[in-house]
């Protein structure tokens, strides 16, 4: 085995193997994160002789005599120039890509202490954000690369911690340095590694499921199928139709689908226990989009449904056939958006053991915690868990549904030892709901001036194999479709299809970028036939305070789309004038949960041994700042200062 150094230290690891895992899985150096094992993310990012490396492409036995360095080898000044330089900037979010980031920071002014921008975006070129755009993580480096030539940190921008002030967040350095723990960071004691046999296919009937050679591999803890679920078998956000582990007689719905769960002593048993699994499978004809789920005769999605169809919306306000009859321009065409991956930086992961109480604890990144308790309960038939949010690394709706949380829960509840079960990227992409494909017609008519008439439209989307969050997705497409302007005759039915395609749930905009984008694109189109600018037939149609949405609401005085619309066409018009391409786009979204349903949130504030009121919440922080903003809460709604909150 080749020996090398891992932040000043002579190391030797116990085999060949990826230099990502020795950091993790053996020294516990956890602030290189995993995010797709690929060669492609770059949050595993460290040094190599000073030079940026993702850490799990190299071998351990190509490191002999190397120099390796992680974000727990900075310096003291180091860490505090960075963490100060991220925090300021506001470039930390979910944090997950942090470190590497501040790497490859460190790499470029070790060598260059004043650079350009072109020469810091050239820097961080192999490392992923998939929160910020970039702009603050390039004003960190601009910003740390002035706090090193100085000598001297600055004092914070601000200190006043009531809410809308600019304050750093109060998770930054953790992410920045990577000592905060996501799931994936936990290492208990004994823990074995699990992982679920997924179907071969998008729908078959399970015929048998023999386990027996699996079972019998040394080092395998568990082999578990149906039979060994102590409680409810089905799971689901809103609907209880997913299946923990299709039984034999089940019919899998996407390739998605677990058959039988693994718990290994490593990683290396725990794949080749699953590859010994044998399933036997009667294929079943696969419903793969919305045609086919809609056709006449077509198969069932799920046996027990008269259809395919997950949720069926129409919404009608005056005479939107009789309005575009009258209008003087009319315009008809067909849209599509395609499905989306969310994209998170962290795959999903869940680490679970049994705590000093007996119960099943759980350390999950997830959007809901309470949902996640929920769920894990009802399958294991008991009311004996715990769960805490980790860090997040990125959620943006995809990790608002069950992925590896039950799994974790239920290998733990049977062997009472600790379990990490963890997906690989390509899993997550296979596995969790994306943002659902739409196929949508749409009709607007204007008159002469422009001014909106009626809208009518139809719409379908494809939900996948599961209802997830379909119903209310389709809900806001359609509450939303109209836009955010002032015109009374409007008409949408909208239907969500069952398919055998991997689930489709929750994602930023919530249904209301699909059809959004047809009503914009529309608008765009009806600008060039009346003859006026995309900014002039916004404006005229803009919503504006008193007056009566589409879908019936009164808009109050907080609403400001024409003084926003006033705000940019100055702009607009210079980018415009100089030969740019620009373009506009206009969008409402509900606030809270919305279509009049009680929005309520409860936080628990407790004086602990330290004289200090520590906040309690069962919200999860995805990346948005969430801890900042609720110390925010307390400092403007008591005399409390901020140094005397937890």
């Amino acid at each position: 085995m080749a020996s090398f150094s891992v932040n000043g230290q002579i190391v030797t690891p116990s085999k060949n193997q990826k230099l990502l895992r020795f950091l993790r899985d053996e020294l516990h150096l956890t602030a290189a994160k995993d995010g797709c094992s690929e060669g492609a993310c770059g949050a595993c990012t460290v040094l190599i002789e000073g030079e940026p490396c993702k850490s799990c492409v190299p071998d351990t036995d190509a490191l002999e005599g190397k120099h390796v360095v992680t974000t727990e080898g900075l310096t003291e000044w180091e860490k505090k120039v960075y963490s100060f330089a991220y925090a300021e900037a506001g470039a930390v979010q979910c944090g997950f890509c942090i470190p590497g980031m501040v790497l490859c920071t460190k790499a470029l002014l070790d060598k260059n202490p004043d650079p350009e921008e072109p020469e810091i975006r050239y820097a961080l070129r192999n490392n992923y954000c998939r929160c910020t755009g970039y702009v603050k993580i390039v004003a960190a480096v601009k910003l740390a690369a002035e706090i090193l030539r100085s000598g001297a940190i600055p004092p914070a921008g601000s200190e006043d911690w009531r809410l809308g002030s600019r304050v750093q967040r109060v998770d930054a350095e953790e992410k920045v340095l990577g000592t905060g723990k996501y799931p994936d960071d936990y290492y208990p004691e004994g823990m074995l590694y699990g992982s679920a046999l997924r179907s071969r296919y998008a729908r078959a009937r399970v015929l048998s499921i023999d386990t027996s050679a699996a079972r019998a591999l040394p080092g395998v803890a568990a082999v578990l199928t149906a039979e060994d679920i102590p409680g409810e078998n089905k799971i689901g956000h809103l609907k209880h139709d997913q299946y923990t582990l299709i039984p034999v007689g089940g019919v899998t719905h996407y390739l998605g689908d677990a058959v039988a769960l693994v718990a290994a002593e490593d990683r290396e048993t725990l794949e080749r226990a699953k590859a010994l699994i044998r399933v036997e499978y009667e294929a079943l004809p696969p419903v793969h989009s919305i045609a086919e789920a809609r056709a006449p005769g077509a198969p069932r999605v799920f046996d027990e449904e008269t259809d395919n169809v997950c949720a069926h919306k129409h919404i009608r306000r005056g005479d939107a056939e009789g309005a575009i009859r009258r209008s003087k321009y009319v315009l008809s065409h067909h849209f599509e958006t395609p499905w989306t991956e969310h994209a998170f930086l962290e795959p999903e992961c869940a680490v679970a053991y049994i705590d000093g109480d007996g119960d099943v604890f759980l350390y999950s990144t997830d959007q809901s915690a309470h949902q996640t308790l929920h769920e894990c309960s009802l399958l294991l038939g008991t009311n004996r868990v715990k769960v805490q949010n980790a860090l997040v690394g990125g959620g943006f709706g995809g990790k608002e549904d069950m992925t590896v949380q039950h799994h974790a829960a239920l290998l733990t509840y049977l062997t009472r030892r600790p379990v990490k079960v963890k997906l690989t990227r390509a899993e997550s992409l296979l596995i969790h709901p994306k943002r659902h494909h739409f196929e949508m017609d749409f009709t607007m008519g204007c008159d002469e001036n422009g001014i909106i008439q009626g809208v009518k439209a139809v719409v379908a989307s494809d939900t996948g194999a599961f209802a997830s969050l379909g119903g209310p997705v389709l809900e806001r497409a359609c509450t939303h479709a109209a836009g955010p302007y002032n015109y009374q005759n409007f008409e949408i039915d909208g239907t969500a299809y069952y398919t055998n395609n991997p689930p489709a749930g929750a994602f930023r905009g919530f249904g209301v970028t699909q059809t959004c984008f047809v009503t914009e694109s529309l608008l765009n189109e009806m600008a060039d036939a009346v003859g006026i600018s995309p900014w002039e037939i916004r404006w005229r149609n803009a919503i504006r305070p008193g007056q009566v949405l589409p879908n019936g609401q009164i808009v109050d005085e907080s609403t400001g789309l024409a003084e926003t619309l006033e705000a940019v066409k100055p702009y607009y018009d210079e980018a415009l004038a100089a030969g740019k391409p620009a373009g506009l786009g206009c969008a409402m979204k509900n606030a809270g949960v919305g279509v009049g349903i009680p929005d309520t949130g409860r936080v628990k504030l407790i004086v602990e041994g330290d004289g200090k009121v520590h906040i309690f919440s069962g919200a999860s922080c995805i990346g948005q700042g969430l801890g900042t903003v609720l110390i925010q809460m307390v400092v403007s709604n008591t005399d409390l200062r901020r140094e005397d909150i937890v």
